[in-house]
């Protein structure tokens, strides 16, 4: 996913984000340090060579945020995870680790076992680049993260939905049009937002195709897409360029192509493109959501769950025009509530709704009954 250039500056005046970086390779460790430093508005308060010095660091120095490397001597990132967490359950660990099947896999466990999200760290062999992206991508992250409270457990009980009546593009009543099909779109913190939001809906999985754009490397949308087929016993793979649309199956658009839909012969069908990226991504929520209106109109259904950005709001504008209906997350139970937090302010959300409640207010306008 490519991003827009971070500014060198934007450091609120006596507000530092406290930041570990735990990463075998001194190198690593010295060039994120400074990345970071230039960056403005961090404050590296540890490093650590290896999950069980990470530990005690994260414990003494109490960071905010944690830069996790999956590969490492004595204790990996994978096992140092779940001490980190429970020695200091307030940080924020983005796993960091190269891009192969393998390290997806691990980052995506990471991800279930509380990290909130993951960096695909470039090779030494690859070009300067590839180093400038990881960059940009590591100090936008840290960004948002740094502007988000942080999302501690808790017994949750769900609010009344919260109905947003400034909708002025909407031309039919949502909910009123049998959907045919769910569009969601994700980014930091998403993977599990995904794995809620369908296990919720699991009984009605069969009755209504899923197409999921969700901002992730190459290597490892096809790892998420396997992924959610073991979690749901549901067909789920990435998709591929003229996959039928059908009910039962779930799509995931692959790292570095765009996923949209389109009408032939009166059966909807995948389109996968390399075009340029659309609010610096791709795969962008915007294609998806944009193509869908299209081809569904006002039976298409949306989600908009947890993500940094704003990816997704132009494309809800086509979606609230056909008379699709648009939810997204609530604020409270977002790691970062830019790409919902986007859609709600521009009036394009019908519902705002806590991630333990989408679940069951999609099954209910799939099957036509109360939520």
């Amino acid at each position: 996913m490519a991003l827009s250039p971070v500014p060198q500056t934007s450091q609120v005046p006596g507000r530092l984000t406290r930041v570990m970086i735990v990463d075998d390779s001194a190198v690593i460790r010295g060039m994120i340090g400074r990345w970071l430093t230039e960056a403005g508005g961090f404050d590296i308060v540890a490093t650590a060579s290896n999950g069980r010095m990470a530990v005690d660091a994260a414990e003494r120095s109490k960071p905010e945020i944690i830069l996790l490397d999956i590969e490492m001597p004595e204790v990996d990132g994978l096992a140092a995870l779940p001490l980190i967490l429970k020695a200091h359950p307030a940080s924020k660990v983005i796993v960091i680790s190269t891009l192969t099947q393998r390290n997806a896999e691990i980052s995506l466990k990471c991800l279930s076992l509380g990290a909130v999200d993951y960096l695909a760290k470039p090779e030494s062999a690859r070009a300067a680049g590839a180093a400038n992206d990881f960059r940009r991508d590591l100090v936008e992250k840290l960004r948002a993260l740094s502007e988000t409270k942080v999302r501690q457990p808790r017994a949750y009980t769900a609010p009344a939905p919260t109905v947003v009546s400034s909708t002025p593009l909407a031309s039919a009543r949502p909910g009123t049009t049998k959907p045919q099909c769910l569009l969601i779109g994700s980014s930091t913190g998403g993977p599990r937002a995904v794995e809620r939001v369908l296990s919720d809906m699991r009984p009605v999985l069969a009755n209504i195709p899923v197409l999921i754009v969700q901002h992730m490397p190459a290597m490892f949308t096809a790892v998420f897409a396997e992924h959610l087929h073991t979690l749901l016993s549901v067909p789920a793979r990435e998709a591929r360029d003229g996959d039928a649309v059908v009910p039962g199956t779930i799509l995931v658009a692959p790292g570095g192509r765009h996923m949209g839909v389109v009408s032939s012969g009166g059966k909807a069908t995948i389109r996968l493109n390399d075009g340029p990226p659309e609010n610096f991504c791709r795969p962008a929520v915007d294609v998806l959501f944009r193509e869908a209106a299209a081809v569904y109109g006002a039976s298409a259904l949306a989600v908009v769950l947890t993500g940094m950005g704003s990816d997704g709001t132009p494309g809800a504008r086509f979606l609230t025009k056909a008379g699709a209906t648009v939810i997204a997350q609530d604020e409270a139970t977002s790691i970062v509530w830019g790409m919902p937090g986007s859609i709600v302010k521009a009036g394009f959300a019908h519902e705002v709704l806590p991630l333990e409640s989408i679940g069951r207010s999609l099954k209910g306008l799939i099957t036509g009954s109360s939520k």
